[in-house]
């Protein structure tokens, strides 16, 4: 499938891609390359690739190609099996497969889950030469991740409509002053046989993810330690999940990092302000160490 990308008006056309991960699980995947650095973009629990339509496009104008995916278990790519458990190692896993599709330096945005996903594969496999987290450290405070897993699995019988759904998001987000209308729905909805909507992860994983355990933590502490790349945290100034006090831990695992608060964006750093998030990329990559690594990918 190829289609234009009128919406950052520029010349350019997606590829749509189906990617097998090591254990034979299809992983949807979207491609706009140019002849600039690699940029993956990788989305947080709960959301799809459609979540980085905004900054996508402005790194693409800027001439960076771009490539988003639907993590395991989200939107249209393929969910484990019913007797298979998710694990973090799965996400590492998948996170190698979609970077095998490319060559020359790269760049990870991950938010949230695909932030911390792409901690542990860039201490285990050294997969980029530059990244960005959004909104996530290490150690995170469990009043906000608590509050993330209880939205996700308050409607476990899904919506009458979409106008339903957006009365949900909204409570969820409150900041977002702007109501979700029903065809931004379109990508976080699936109906069922029922003709109910309901979200489009697999509910498996909020059971099966040790998420909040102490040992995945840790893990997460260590796959820090040993980041040697350039690397921009990106935190939002009203988020419950990430605060002055993990982020002051993490700029102690890794020193050289750099951190910019946007001050008016919850844990959804993206799309609550976009325009000061997407300008704090442009910011970093616009940084000499990490035009450097961009254009020799010496980390790798």
């Amino acid at each position: 499938m190829v289609k234009s990308d009128i919406a950052a008006g520029i010349h350019a056309t997606s590829q749509a891609l189906r990617i097998h991960s090591a254990d034979g699980l299809l992983l949807a995947a979207e491609r706009w390359p140019t002849q600039g650095p690699e940029v993956l973009l990788a989305h947080g629990f709960g959301q799809t690739r459609q979540s980085w339509q905004g900054t996508a496009g402005s790194l693409r104008a800027n001439g960076y190609s771009t490539m988003s995916f639907d993590a395991r278990g989200h939107g249209e790519s393929g969910r484990n099996a019913p007797m298979q458990r998710y694990q973090p190692e799965q996400w590492v896993a998948d996170l190698h497969a979609i970077t095998a599709q490319v060559s020359g330096p790269r760049l990870l945005i991950g938010a949230s889950m695909g932030g911390l996903t792409g901690l542990m594969a860039q201490a285990e496999h050294a997969l980029f030469d530059a990244m960005v987290l959004v909104d996530i450290t290490p150690r995170w405070e469990a009043e906000g991740f608590a509050r993330i897993v209880a939205f996700m699995s308050a409607h476990p019988d899904g919506f009458d409509d979409t106008e339903h759904a957006a009365d949900a998001i909204a409570g969820y987000l409150p900041q977002q002053r702007v109501r979700k209308r029903p065809e931004q729905l379109a990508s976080l909805l699936v109906k069922r046989d029922d003709g109910r909507l309901v979200w489009h992860w697999d509910p498996r994983m909020l059971t099966d993810l040790p998420i909040q355990s102490e040992p995945i933590q840790r893990r997460v502490v260590e796959a820090a330690r040993q980041i040697t790349v350039p690397l921009l945290l990106i935190s939002g100034g009203q988020s419950d999940l990430v605060s002055e006090q993990t982020v002051a831990e993490f700029l102690e695992l890794v020193p050289h990092a750099q951190h910019r608060r946007i001050d008016k964006a919850s844990h959804m750093v993206a799309g609550d302000d976009n325009a000061a998030f997407t300008a704090a990329i442009h910011a970093f990559l616009a940084s000499p160490a990490a035009r450097a690594a961009l254009c020799t990918g010496e980390h790798r």
